[in-house]
């Protein structure tokens, strides 16, 4: 799916800032690209964007109305309705992250028909992938991998493509998940896709390319979480990563969801998912370890990432505190690459 840019990031009622997180996510990483909030009665979350109606964001240019709400089972409340119908009016395309589909409502499914405008619901692929195949194709691959879920794997995906480009690098970080999607405009929900073409869908979506392009892959799940390991495991496979960047947060008691599991030993998280990512790709290794340390004080981060860089002997970052760079060089220097 492509998706057109600019956006008005609608947040409709959304009780409070968490419930706004894939717009805030869209909002952190593509600013450009958002050019206003749209805020219904009661709506107690804030992205720090302008406020704006349909009709000013229509003078502005706006191409997409995204629901950048995530709430509780995923619904579509009845009062965002006339908004939706207002911005197919004036021109917009809608899409939404939720778990319920834009598309199954009637009256907007029908106006987007009669206008001609899209609708897309990005956690529902449409598009007939192949059965992977594991065969060798050109370009550089990098996939993010975790400890756990919900662990900050999206972002750092998107921390090394822009640290790739302030670089010159040709490179481009590839959605597998909602917000990745919005932010990308493109790309594919891997946990909506039928198991067995997983690996064929994220072949499809970083696909042979220049033996000197970068693609960052945005991992899901963790292979250590009882729930997610089949979509990790189908994104390890159909990444044919040359790298992986170990995700984890310091601290965590236990698996997201699952108190009853505790999280692995990192030494046996890079273990495991090497050995799982060279089925596809025999030189597959992780080069650097991207932590969450939002918890830490920044003292306590500091020893932390050191602790670990010392004793994994790679580089050991917060993606929002000290950056990336150096698992950059890490990546150039394997690969034979100036930074």
């Amino acid at each position: 799916m492509e998706i057109r840019q600019p956006y008005l990031m609608f947040l409709g009622d959304a009780p409070d800032q968490l419930a706004a997180k894939t717009a805030k996510g869209v909002a952190y990483w593509r600013p450009d690209a958002c050019i206003g909030q749209l805020r219904l009665e009661g709506c107690k979350a804030d992205l720090g964007l302008p406020d704006m109606s349909v009709e000013e964001a229509a003078e502005k240019g706006v191409k997409t109305l995204v629901i950048g709400v995530a709430n509780r089972g995923g619904r579509i409340a009845p009062t965002w309705e006339q908004t939706m119908l207002k911005a197919l009016d004036l021109g917009m395309d809608i899409a939404s992250g939720l778990h319920k589909k834009v598309a199954d409502i009637p009256s907007v499914r029908e106006k987007a028909a009669k206008l001609g405008r899209s609708l897309f619901d990005v956690r529902h692929p449409t598009n007939d992938f192949e059965l992977g195949t594991g065969a060798p194709r050109t370009g550089r691959r990098v996939l993010t991998v975790g400890t756990d879920c919900s662990v900050g794997k999206m972002f750092a995906s998107l921390a090394l493509e822009d640290e790739l480009k302030k670089r010159g690098a040709n490179a481009d970080f590839r959605a597998t998940g909602q917000t990745g999607i919005f932010i990308a405009g493109s790309g594919v929900s891997v946990d909506a896709v039928i198991s067995d073409f997983i690996s064929g869908a994220v072949e499809a979506i970083a696909p042979e390319n220049d033996p000197n392009h970068w693609d960052l892959i945005e991992g899901q799940g963790s292979l250590f979480h009882a729930s997610f390991a089949g979509v990790s495991m189908g994104l390890i496979h159909g990444a044919q990563a040359d790298y992986l960047v170990m995700c984890h947060e310091p601290g965590r008691p236990h698996m997201r969801g699952l108190p009853h599991y505790g999280l692995p030993d990192i030494a046996e998280a890079i273990a495991l998912n090497e050995r799982c990512a060279r089925l596809t790709n025999p030189r597959a290794k992780v080069v650097g370890i991207a932590c969450n340390t939002s918890a830490m004080s920044e003292s306590e981060a500091e020893s932390t990432l050191a602790a670990l860089a010392k004793e994994f002997g790679m580089p050991a970052v917060d993606p929002v505190r000290t950056g990336v760079a150096s698992i950059v060089d890490a990546m150039l220097a394997d690969a034979g690459e100036t930074a």
